[in-house]
């Protein structure tokens, strides 16, 4: 006969094993969900928002990001539990900067008449704007647009569901190496930093459009593709206490640090874009997009050596574009227009 201590004792480890097991398939599901798919629709070939929902729901794609407020891409999302980051288009943003009245009825158009059916999780107020670059005129715009939206996101209590935010690019990076040296370009800090401290305030994360293929390409050769492609098999950039095998972690810790370095406050950073052509231009090829693809969605659940931990991204795009240019940016698809995967990527369970 077995002793009742002996069977009190294997209760407890039983118990603490289910324990465990259950602990470690939450982990897993948290992390499955940390990759989300930018839905752009600059294509006459494209399937319609219902049907690119149910792909999303099909392949367990749990986030999109939208560029802009397609209502029958918004109607599509309803009851879906797709996470969803809206845009705000650059176009929009003087109006919505000039007049918070404009602002308010975008949200309720937009935001209010979906929510919380539509389950939107951030508003991007603008993409890659640049005060000294090709689109300078949308830049005095960006922070009173992200205001305007934000109190109006307050207003109906929604500001600690809903985030309001802009994305950047690199560009606006002076310094990104090594990466414990990232800097902001000290001809955008006056566009910037007004807007990190209303991120700090509103707790809101600074979304980044993060692309090593573009950093590769126009490294000179400094850049190896093994680096690009998270296949280099050691360290190639060691900066201090950190090691970095691949280009993506560098390129957003310098970010990170960047962020850290204006001293405003922590502003976690949240990956809108990343991805890599497979054709069109040098090293876009189908290989090296698989490639990069398959290594960015296994690798970002384990974060950056300076940010540890799971990091939220978007990966460019879901299709194949056919109204884009130059050539490449025709290229960034997981999937062609008729629905059918280009690369056989998972997303987990």
């Amino acid at each position: 006969m077995i002793s009742s201590d002996i069977m009190t004792g294997k209760a407890a480890f039983m118990a603490s094993l289910l324990f465990l097991f259950a602990l470690f398939t939450s982990n897993l599901r948290i992390t499955d969900a940390q990759i989300g798919v930018c839905y752009g629709m600059m294509g006459n070939n494209l399937p319609s928002p219902r049907e690119v929902v149910n792909l999303y729901r099909a392949n367990n794609i749990k986030r999109m990001r939208l560029y802009d407020p397609n209502q029958a891409a918004l109607e599509a999302l309803r009851n879906s539990d797709i996470e969803l980051m809206l845009g705000v288009p650059n176009v929009d943003l003087q109006s919505l900067a000039n007049n918070a009245d404009a602002a308010r009825q975008w949200v309720q158009r937009n935001v209010l008449n979906y929510y919380p059916s539509v389950n939107i999780k951030y508003i991007a107020v603008g993409n890659e704007v640049n005060p000294v670059g090709e689109n300078r005129e949308h830049s005095p715009y960006v922070l009173w647009a992200i205001r305007n939206v934000y109190r109006a996101i307050r207003a109906g209590r929604l500001h600690d569901q809903i985030k309001v935010s802009t994305a950047i690019s690199m560009r606006l990076v002076g310094t990104s190496y090594p990466p414990s040296k990232g800097s902001f370009r000290d001809d955008v800090r006056s566009y910037l930093d007004p807007i990190i401290r209303y991120l700090v305030s509103a707790n809101a994360p600074l979304l980044a459009n993060i692309y090593p293929y573009f950093a590769y390409i126009y490294s000179d050769g400094r850049i190896s593709q093994q680096y690009a492609l998270f296949t280099a098999p050691n360290v190639v950039v060691q900066d201090g206490s950190r090691g970095y095998q691949n280009l993506f972690d560098a390129m957003l810790d310098s970010v990170h640090a960047a962020l850290d370095n204006t001293r405003i406050g922590y502003v976690k950073v949240v990956v809108a874009e990343s991805g890599w052509p497979s054709d069109g231009a040098f090293a876009a090829t189908y290989d090296n997009a698989r490639t990069y693809l398959d290594n960015l969605i296994r690798h970002v659940n384990r974060g950056t050596p300076m940010r540890p931990g799971p990091t939220e991204t978007y990966v460019f795009a879901m299709f194949d574009e056919n109204q884009k240019n130059p050539e490449l940016e025709k290229h960034f698809g997981l999937f062609y227009p008729n629905m059918q995967k280009k690369y056989p990527f998972g997303f987990g369970a």
